[in-house]
């Protein structure tokens, strides 16, 4: 039985194929349309199915969309319609236009109508370059499952998880209605016990602050949390004031009004100053405190010794950290899209065990590899078509050595990563030895200086260098690094001393393994510089045609596509011979 889970209702849309309970595939649609998050300009745009990232999920099952039996879409828009007696209803298309009686928002029955005509988009919508997997012979074959959105979010936390029994906490944005859910996982069943709902949300807190601090809510939170280690917590009194807890699992937040508790909002591309360090420090110390005492009212509400995170909140890699270290559960499994991507994963996993009512579990999600994968062939194809110079690898050795000599290497190997996170299949490599390491990547990627770069580390090996760590191969805890370590690694080490880790193990992603442990006969060193394969504004590179235009757009030195090895200057050495004994001159790369 194939069950085919989508998420197309907030952002970060994306599906997953799931075939007797265990995972086929999964993506999301920004690594095929090159639109970071999936977000479209227009509202009525923002909603449309991720057909690329379905067809990509048939094409490595080698199904076509007939073939599914079930469809599971990871939002549940009847719990918003009841009550109303006519759900469709006109848009006002004037840009102040009041919502309608009875409506949040002037774009609410829009967005509903959209999501329960999902059905119809996936039959009659499809792009025509798509149609050959995703063309309907029989369109009433497949059953269509609207789930409840954090349901989506705990079936993700839970169910691909090494635990078959454990306390599941969701935190995110909004749903339907909840914005926080706890549930109790066992075998193939959740049980919810509580749930917080819409407007009190920490999600949506940590968003208005990001926009208050400059950047655009729902995609830069991640640098609200990476600032805030340059800061102290200065405004922590009146931060504490927005959020009260009952005791009992649920929160109320209070007012906002930013402006009058931390200053006034910075512009977009205003400079930085120390209270702005001040206000993301405050407001991150907030989340962690917060979470921490849920955390312990779910500890003694379930009396469970392990804990699973989803939703948005769980990416922030510093409140897990924090959890791990000072929180009641012995063990914490967060899943690597634990962000809206992953409830395609999740919707897909819970339909599949309710229908087909199977107690046991056959699937742990070990790694992220989940995306297309691109064979030498097709990869060499490529490269003899871009007249490019290249080599074929016996071994990664000559890589380790140019990682060695702090050249920065772009990465491409196997099924490209679910979530937001670059894991080794698209990733940018370099050593961690140099401290002008960090400020040499973040001028390669146009990123902000304040941001830091992540280490991977031999999982065998990486307790001694970062404090606590085990294993983390979905780079979503952070530690810290161990003192008399800093020094031998100081690009990897953020301003607080702590650095947020990905481990790796041979049976996880050989080449990737091999790599490191080649730097390390040649450093001492079991840990190097691991980033996205993007440069700022564009989603991680998919295909190798993606990567082969970021490498020749950007200062990479290297890249290795495969089994195969450029190198920057031998590259362009091997055009210009091309362009002087060639009639017809070397096509571009981009």
């Amino acid at each position: 039985m194939y069950t085919l889970g989508i998420n197309a209702a907030f952002h970060d849309s994306s599906a997953c194929l799931v075939q007797d309970g265990r995972v086929v595939a999964a993506a999301e649609e920004e690594r095929f349309t090159r639109i970071k998050h999936a977000k479209r300009p227009i509202p009525f745009s923002a909603y449309e199915l991720p057909y690329h990232a379905i067809d990509c999920c048939l094409a490595q099952a080698g199904i076509g969309i007939d073939d599914v039996d079930h469809v599971a879409y990871a939002f549940d828009p009847h719990q918003l319609l009841q009550g109303r007696r006519n759900p469709v209803i006109a848009l006002p298309l004037e840009p102040s236009a009041d919502p309608p009686p009875g409506w949040e928002s002037p774009w609410e029955p829009l967005f509903l109508s959209y999501v329960l005509n999902a059905p119809r988009h996936l039959r009659d919508g499809v792009p025509h370059h798509l149609q050959e997997r995703l063309r309907q012979a029989e369109p009433a074959r497949m059953r269509w499952h609207f789930v409840d959105h954090h349901l989506a979010h705990e079936a993700s936390a839970f169910l691909p998880s090494p635990f078959l029994e454990a306390a599941v906490m969701t935190l995110d944005g909004r749903g339907e209605r909840a914005t926080t859910s706890y549930a109790i996982g066992r075998g193939n069943r959740l049980q919810r016990i509580g749930q917080v709902d819409y407007p009190h949300s920490l999600g949506l807190l940590y968003e208005r602050v990001t926009e208050h601090l400059g950047f655009l809510h729902a995609s830069d939170e991640y640098k609200v949390m990476a600032l805030a280690s340059y800061g102290e917590p200065r405004y922590l009194a009146g931060a504490r004031e927005l959020v009260t807890l009952d005791g009992d699992g649920g929160y109320r937040i209070a007012p906002l009004r930013l402006a009058e508790r931390f200053g006034p909002a910075r512009r977009r591309g205003e400079s930085l100053v120390q209270r702005h360090f001040d206000v993301a420090c405050s407001v991150q110390q907030l989340l962690e405190e917060t979470v921490l005492a849920l955390a312990e009212w779910l500890h003694r509400r379930t009396g469970l010794r392990n804990l699973c995170l989803a939703g948005g909140v769980a990416l922030n890699c510093v409140m897990n950290g924090r959890l791990l270290r000072e929180g009641p559960f012995e063990q914490i499994w967060v899943q690597p899209a634990a962000g809206d991507a992953g409830t395609a994963l999740g919707a897909a996993l819970w339909v599949d065990a309710h229908e087909r009512r199977d107690p046991d579990r056959h699937y742990v999600m070990e790694h992220a590899y989940l995306g297309p994968s691109y064979d030498a062939r097709e990869i060499e194809a490529l490269l003899a078509g871009a007249r490019v110079g290249y080599r074929r690898l016996r071994s990664f050795e000559p890589v380790a050595e140019l990682l060695a000599q702090d050249r920065i290497v772009g990465w491409f190997q196997r099924g490209m990563e679910f979530g937001p996170r670059a894991l080794g299949a698209r990733s940018i490599l370099a050593s961690p030895l140099a401290g002008s390491m960090q400020a040499r990547l973040n001028e390669l990627k146009d990123r902000e200086d304040f941001r830091p770069v992540a280490p991977v580390a031999l999982e065998e090996e990486a307790g001694e260098w970062f404090v606590g760590c085990r294993s983390s191969p979905f780079m979503l805890f952070t530690f810290p690094v161990a003192p008399e370590r800093r020094a031998r690694i100081p690009s990897a080490v953020h301003v607080d001393g702590s650095a947020r880790v990905q481990t790796i193990n041979r049976r996880q992603h050989p080449e990737y393994y091999d790599l490191i442990r080649a730097f390390r006969a040649r450093t001492g060193v079991p840990v190097l510089i691991n980033t996205s394969f993007n440069t700022r504004g564009e989603p991680i590179v998919c295909t190798p045609r993606d990567a082969l235009q970021c490498f020749a757009s950007s200062p990479l030195d290297a890249l290795v596509l495969g089994p195969f090895l450029l190198e920057k200057r031998k590259v362009f050495d091997e055009r210009a011979r091309i362009g002087r004994h060639s009639h017809v001159q070397a096509p571009a790369l981009a």
